[in-house]
């Protein structure tokens, strides 16, 4: 392997013991040779050190580093600090991918694929993006150089503030419809345990939005943006709320995100991507009103 390699891959580790064999005997066994995993233990209290030095003696490519615990966005923002490839991919320390995955994003000159189609629903430009990507973290292979801003550290849906401020700066992109990756669904995870924090989309969500404004293109993408902020309030936040256990909190939220909707985008109702896209889940949107939210949140 080259000084400077192609891929820098990091991975965060807290706690995962039972995980992390699985993730590293994947990586350590990839068909890409020009490529490097930063590894970096985020606190752990159980034996994941230990592991993943076993692996550190079968494979120079493994860099690995400590920290206190800060949670997953600051431990992918210490990752990137160490990464020295030209391109740079997230995993998840519970997950795994195929021995090919990331040799499948490269081609024999070394160069990103373009001709590959996403088994999701493909899209032609950054506006398209905004609205059908798929905002997690660990299905991407990012040039590093793009990275301006990084993970938010302390709250939760990091990927979605680190995916769309990301989006203004991409050019170029391709697509992989080969299903190499394999997420692990925890019973522990954060997202089967809902609490208030579930809120934070709020948070997030608002720091995407002075992010554009700030940089002066929120007019370009003003549609993508409320459609894009309707949606995650109405339908992958909305299902998150109505989990969280507390009766008292769930129906704050529940409350706070139809205030946040109406106050932030009054005319939600109108945009011009909810209108025109039949999708079911476009149908149930604007199915919403005032009445039909407080059946849904019951349901």
């Amino acid at each position: 392997m080259s000084n400077k390699p192609k891929v820098s891959v990091i991975i965060p580790v807290y706690n995962v013991e039972k995980y992390i064999d699985k993730c590293l005997n994947s990586l350590i066994n990839q068909t890409l040779e020009d490529i490097e995993f930063i590894v970096v233990n985020d606190g752990s209290k159980d034996s994941s050190k230990e592991i993943i030095k076993r692996y550190m003696e079968k494979t120079d490519k493994i860099k690995y580093y400590e920290k206190e615990n800060g949670g997953l966005s600051d431990a992918r923002n210490y990752g990137l600090e160490y990464a020295n490839g030209e391109y740079v991919a997230f995993l998840d320390s519970d997950d795994y991918v195929e021995c090919n995955f990331y040799w499948t994003y490269i081609d024999d000159k070394n160069n990103i694929k373009k001709l590959k189609k996403d088994i999701g629903k493909k899209y032609k430009n950054k506006n398209e993006m905004m609205i059908y990507g798929r905002v997690v973290a660990w299905n991407k292979l990012i040039k590093r150089t793009l990275i301006k801003e990084k993970f938010p550290k302390g709250l939760n849906y990091e990927d979605v503030e680190f995916f769309y401020k990301l989006i203004p700066e991409i050019n170029t992109f391709g697509f992989v419809d080969e299903p190499l990756i394999y997420y692990v669904q925890r019973e522990n995870s954060i997202i089967n345990k809902q609490t208030y924090k579930t809120g934070q989309i709020f948070n997030v969500l608002d720091n995407v939005i002075d992010f554009y404004k700030k940089n002066k293109i929120y007019d370009e993408y003003e549609q993508e943006l409320e459609y894009t902020y309707t949606r995650l309030l109405l339908c992958s936040s909305f299902k998150r709320i109505k989990k969280i256990q507390d009766d008292v909190q769930r129906e704050k939220l529940l409350y706070e995100t139809w205030q946040n909707l109406n106050t932030k985008f009054p005319n939600w109702k109108k945009n011009k991507i909810l209108r025109s896209d039949k999708s079911f889940k476009n149908i149930y949107i604007r199915s919403v009103n005032k009445f039909t939210y407080k059946i849904y949140s019951k349901i």
